[in-house]
């Protein structure tokens, strides 16, 4: 399923380590994982828990519409080697599923000529990775808007180069 492609890029929303400034952001820019450009910033449109879980205090978007919060991310275009990289990386389909997300859009700086724009106040469907493979406590977790690996929560996150 292609959602928004040209010359082969997909869009996708991420939400957590992946953002500017969190731990694997600099994954999404290293050329052996493929090509991605940074597009702009969304929140979605439905609410689902935001929680930090597992003994590597990650980030997790638990399929549970209607739950939680709005949650703020940023937009992506990745070519097919980095899709099919960022599946690798989120352990689809076991610990993440790619699942598509109506997304509000709150800044957007893509501008290629023949591509779409979208401007503050669109809505638009993308990729996300969410999970229905969580435990069942991960629900009564505290529920977050927004990721920040650094954030008051006090969870500092693992990277996997740390773990055990």
């Amino acid at each position: 399923m292609r959602l928004w492609s040209s010359g082969l890029m997909t869009r996708v929303f991420v939400y957590g380590t992946l953002k500017k400034g969190q731990p694997n952001n600099y994954r999404m820019f290293d050329s052996n994982n493929g090509k991605a450009e940074y597009l702009g910033s969304a929140f979605t449109i439905q609410k689902y828990p935001l929680v930090i879980a597992d003994k590597y205090n990650i980030p997790f978007l638990l399929n549970i519409p209607g739950q939680g919060h709005q949650v703020h991310g940023e937009i992506y275009k990745v070519d097919d080697q980095m899709l099919k990289f960022l599946d690798d990386f989120e352990s689809v389909p076991t610990m993440y599923q790619r699942t598509v997300a109506q997304l509000e859009v709150k800044e957007w700086v893509g501008k290629m000529e023949g591509e779409e724009t979208l401007s503050p106040g669109s809505i638009t469907e993308m990729f996300v990775y969410t999970t229905t493979t969580y435990q069942p406590d991960w629900p009564s977790l505290p529920c977050y808007e927004s990721y920040d690996a650094e954030g008051d929560h006090g969870l500092k996150y693992k990277r996997r180069e740390e773990r055990d």
